[in-house]
């Protein structure tokens, strides 16, 4: 399932050039990712803080295609993926798109650990969510 957020770009994301500072993609696609996981995965970041497991992300790449400049209007999407090594991690693809044309494309890795410390792992719950997710490609 892919899952789309639309955004508009925000006057104080704007650099020198007059495009959207690279800083700024991976915050728009954090917050769409982070709605994604809310209400599509059930996973409310706030409340597992609370109980103790903290998601987390252990790496991300992402590639600007295209720029975003000032007002525009744009989507992000996210779909989540399962590890193909079957390790205790979610992939995330997110893309940013604009007119029908792709301006940034990322993958972001996350896992949940122990507030306390510990080993990598998912939560019961949040695999219970991921049984139609398909296998990270690699």
């Amino acid at each position: 399932m892919e899952y789309s957020k639309n955004y508009t770009v925000a006057d104080g994301h704007i650099d020198v050039q007059g495009i959207m500072d690279g800083l700024y993609y991976p915050f728009y696609m954090e917050e769409c990712r982070h709605d994604f996981i809310r209400e599509i995965l059930g996973f409310d970041f706030v409340e597992q803080a609370e109980n103790g497991v903290f998601m987390v992300l252990s790496e991300y790449s992402i590639k600007f295609i295209r720029s975003l400049k000032k007002d525009d209007n744009f989507d992000v999407t996210c779909a989540v993926f399962t590890d193909p090594l079957n390790l205790p991690r979610l992939h995330f693809k997110q893309t940013i798109i604009k007119n029908g044309k792709v301006m940034a494309s990322a993958v972001f890795t996350g896992t949940c650990i122990p507030a306390s410390g510990g080993r990598p792992y998912l939560p019961e719950e949040l695999i219970g969510n991921l049984f139609n997710a398909p296998t990270l490609n690699i």
